[in-house]
Formats: C-alpha cells, structure tokens, sequence
C-alpha cells in the first residue's frame, strides 16, 4: 500500500536549514537521473538502507532507525525489480522562495504487484541532493490487471439477454464474493473496481434509488471542491451504476453482519424493500457508510421544532418562521445562506471558532498545481497530494494558509468586525488536520460569509447554550433568543455506531476509531480492515471501511479492493 519514508519531519528541510542555496535553472533531469541509477542498484543490491517495499497497509516511517528496519524486514519478501524513472513527471518544485526540491516519479514490480513511487530530493550544503522522502503505491496485482479496456467478448459485445442479466442481478445461481453495505459514491468506487477485478459484488442501499443519499439532503447542498478532483473512479450515481451495469440492490436494508456458518467468514442478511429476506455467506464486506448518526438533541419544554441538519430539506418549509441554527461550519453556513435567500429571518449560532477560507481564493491556493483544470490527471493528482506524508502537509500548510488569509482579508476582517470567531485551525495548518481528524471545524466559503458581515444572517457568537426555554434558547451568559425553529447542524457522532449495529456485541471492541489520525499521522482504519492492528483484529477480518470525499474514496477504493482481489488470488501476504 501506499507508504513514505523521510528523515524526521518535525522541520522543513529549508534551505537556510540545509545551508544551500539552488540555482533556478539546475539541471533537474540529470540529478533525478543520477539519484534514481544509484536508488535502482540499492534495491538490486537488497541494500537495506536506500528502499522501502510494500507492507499491504500504510504507513509512514521517520528516522534513522525505522527507515532502516523496514526495508530489512520487508525487502526480501517482495523483491522490487525493473524500476524504471518517467522522465516526464519530474523538476525542481520551489513552493516557497526557502523551500526547494526536486520531485520525480517511477514504477517498478515486486513479487505480488505492480507499484509507483514519487521520491523528492533536496540540496545540502556541499552541492549534492539527498532523498528528503519516498512513497510508494500498490496499482496491481501481478497477474490479475483491470478490465478497463473494451472486452473482445462477443456476449459482452452484444450485451446478454435481459432474462439472464435479470438472474444476474437478482444473484440466483451464485453468490457475491463482496458484500458493499452503501451505494453512495464510495460504495460506487468499491463495486466499479472489484467488477473490474472480476470480483463479483453487489451493492445493498438502504434508499430507493442509487443518489438518495445525496438527493434526500437539503437543497441548498453544495460541493465545496473543485470539479476536476470530485469525479468518480472510471460519472454520476445513478447513471453511473446503470452504465458500468453494477449489481445494486435498492431499497434493501443489512440487517445483520455475522460470523459465517456456511465456510465463509461473514453470513449477511438482507431485507428487501417487499420484505423477502436473503443471507449470502461472504469472506468480505465493505462498509461504505460514511457517517450516518447525528447527534440528539433534547427539546424540553420548547414549543417549537428541533431538527438535525441530516433532516433539513428547504427553506420554504419555514417561510415566516425565527429559525436559530446552532452550529457555525459547513452546514450550517449552506442552511442559513438557504434561508436568507427565502427571507427567512435566521440567527446562526457559533459556539465555538471556526477555519473559513473562500472557494475563490483559498481553493486554488490550496490545491496550487496538483489538482487544476490545465494539470495532470485526477489519478496522477491524487498520488502527487497523497505523496506528502501528513506531518509535512501540516507545516507546509501553516505556511499555505497564512497566503490564504491574505488573499482573503477583506471576508475575515469583515466577520472579524461582526463579532465571528475564527482561527487558523489546529496548530495553525487550516483545513487541513481539522479534516483529517474531525471531519469539521471549517466552512469552505461560496458566499454565506458576506450575507453574515452583511448581517442578511444574524449571528450570535459565544453561544453556548445552558438549555431550552418554552419560546427558544436561553445561554449561559443570560442571554436568550426565541425562535419557533431550532436546526442543529453539529456535526454527527461517532462513525464507528453504523458498524457497531450491524456487528454482534462481541466483536464490538475489536472494531479501532475510524478517522482521526494515528501515531505515525495516517488515518484510522479508513480503506482498511477495521479491526487494524488491534488485538482483536482476527476477529473482524474481511470487514473493510472506505469513506470520504469523493477524491479519497476514489483514490483509496483502488487499495481496498486490490486487498480484497490479493486475499481472493492466496497472494497476500501477512500485513507489516
């Protein structure tokens, strides 16, 4: 799996640092060159202190001592050979005027699979460039590559009758070898690519039509990314189950995720929308959930509604309404913008700071080359961004957002003036960790910030709350506000709840945290099994989770699967 290797990274190796100076017109392609001819002969050589092999997991490994055992622990069992440099895909990267690499990409084969790297070299003092860090990605299993091409196959050619894509779908003569509990985009991503595999999967979605999950939120929903990196792994939902001719059960509920009987590990029962029920015995299962469980609110005595942001649909459902929406993030922002837009007299209520930056500004910013219009594809994008071991991007971002804010002055001084809490985010690196360990704390700005300096949306800061009145809020600070419509968009809870109902009460404890992030600063259990590297794990084997923005689950479909195809295949190998 994908994994990274770097002297400690609690600095940036700038070049006050490093004692170097770099002339802007170095000849990259012959340094790369010369690095990667000596890199080659390390892996050839096994020398165990020039590589790292693949683990079938992520991880990121730091300093001297476990840069070193790692590649001496796995370099024997996976053999890399035939590594080869793309020379189109390197130069000298100068993200700031202190901060100078140079970046280049490879591919290679082991034993099991086939693999790219993206290594980045630095300057030190005496002229040379040393490795500042490499990763490496699994893209294939050896022997088993994706059918993604047009098939030669006349039947596949032609299509089959509709009678016998029928009993296909229905799954009559055979079972699933994949159970994927979710058809929203990662339970998509999944599917598509274990059809791909030629691994047989059907997709269980709880809702009538594939896109609901989407479609059933409210109106006002929006996506805060840029298009080129939110399209999906091989394009829409719905259309897209239909055109890759994916097996979907809709209208269908997991009601159970069990220990197999039958010589399989998972025995899952289904409901179907007519009340037919069906088990299917199954070695694997990808929760592909996201999270799903909001949080409760007590109403007490309050004579009005309360309502989650998960049950918000349209303004105009509150024309005429007081409407208070307690939070302060992303959806809470879209929900009074929605509001404000009707004429409906809305008061966000902010408890606690929150990390803005613009779509207009920050997002191009943020992003810079890896993910444009005018860049490199979606694919190459994500192993580019994903290249940066997570500690690195939080210090380059600490730098990144201050540019940001910059650029942003005007938005922030404007909220800043009526009273909205900000900050930069967790030590300072923005959007970035609070995503990564919360999933929240930030709002991605498409215009409800100006309708809140504008006062279009009422704001009452400090807000915390000590309990409902009859007629609204009261505060701890005294205050009230009435209100006849209460909507809490505070996040949701624990992601580990949607598993943990579908699980016996047994093997609770051995499902780990799900998002957030781990000691060596990769995240917990996404795209992995849920059981991880706990004590338990044995007992949860084959259970996968895969969730995420649309560019993640994309990306991190591909390594779940490919797990799933190697555990298929009797080639995978004991996890590092």
């Amino acid at each position: 799996m994908a994994t990274a290797t770097q002297t400690p990274v609690t600095f940036l190796p700038t070049l006050q640092r490093l004692g170097s100076t770099v002339d802007p017109v170095v000849d990259a392609q012959a340094i790369a060159n010369a690095w990667f001819t000596a890199f080659a002969d390390a892996v050839s050589s096994q020398d165990a202190t020039a590589v790292l092999v693949l683990t079938w997991d992520y991880h990121t490994y730091e300093g001297g001592d476990k840069v070193k055992k790692f590649p001496a622990d796995q370099l024997p069992g996976f053999n890399p050979s035939t590594l080869k440099l793309h020379e189109d895909f390197f130069g000298l990267q100068t993200p700031f005027e202190d901060l100078a690499w140079i970046q280049g990409y490879f591919t290679f084969d082991t034993t099991v699979g086939h693999a790219s790297g993206i290594f980045r070299l630095v300057p030190l003092a005496n002229g040379s460039w040393k490795g500042r860090s490499v990763y490496t990605n699994l893209e294939g299993v050896r022997g088993f590559p994706e059918k993604i091409i047009p098939s030669n196959n006349p039947e596949e050619i032609q299509g089959k009758p509709a009678e016998a894509r029928k009993r296909e779908q229905e799954y009559l003569e055979e079972e699933p070898s994949v159970i994927i509990v979710g058809g929203g985009h990662s339970g998509l991503d999944a599917a598509a690519r274990l059809k791909a595999l030629d691994v047989k999967a059907l997709i269980i979605e709880r809702n009538e039509r594939i896109g609901d999950n989407w479609r059933n939120r409210y109106a006002a929903l929006r996506l805060h990314d840029p298009g080129v990196i939110i399209c999906l792994t091989y394009h829409w939902l719905e259309s897209y189950a239909h055109i890759l001719e994916l097996k979907v059960w809709t209208s269908t509920k997991v009601v159970s995720v069990e220990p197999g009987t039958q010589g399989m590990k998972w025995s899952v029962k289904v409901v179907r929308g007519d009340g037919r029920e069906r088990f299917f015995e199954v070695n694997h299962v990808v929760f592909a959930l996201g999270i799903s469980s909001d949080t409760r609110h007590k109403q007490d005595e309050f004579k009005g509604r309360v309502l989650h942001s998960s049950k918000y649909k349209v303004a105009t459902d509150h024309l005429g309404k007081k409407v208070v929406v307690v939070g302060a993030c992303t959806s809470a922002h879209d929900i009074c913008s929605d509001y404000a837009d009707h004429g409906v007299d809305v008061t966000m209520v902010q408890r606690t700071s929150t990390y803005v930056m613009s779509i207009k500004n920050g997002i191009p910013i943020f992003l810079g080359p890896t993910y444009s219009e005018n860049g490199s594809s979606a694919d190459f994008g994500d192993r580019l961004y994903l290249s940066f071991p997570n500690a690195i991007v939080k210090l380059l971002h600490q730098r990144v957002i201050k540019v940001i804010a910059e650029a942003d002055k005007d938005i922030l001084d404007g909220l800043r003036k009526v009273g909205f809490k900000l900050n930069m985010g967790e030590d300072g690196p923005g959007i970035i960790q609070l995503a990564m360990k919360r999933l929240g704390g930030y709002y991605v700005d498409d215009g409800a910030s100006q309708k809140i300096i504008d006062g279009k949306i009422k704001l009452k800061a400090d807000g915390h709350i000590s309990r409902f009145t009859p007629t609204g809020l009261l505060f701890k600070d005294g205050s009230a506000l009435n209100a006849d419509v209460v909507v809490f968009a505070t996040g949701y809870g624990d992601a580990r709840e949607a598993y943990l109902q579908l699980l016996p009460a047994d093997l609770h404890s051995a499902v780990q945290p799900i998002w957030g992030l781990n000691e060596e600063g990769e995240l917990n259990s996404v795209s992995r099994e849920v059981g991880g590297h706990g004590p338990d794990a044995d007992k949860v084997a084959g259970l996968w989770s895969l969730m995420g923005n649309l560019a993640m689950s994309r990306f991190f479909s591909k390594h779940v699967t490919l797990q799933i195809k190697a555990y298929q295949e009797g080639v995978f190998a004991e996890r590092y």
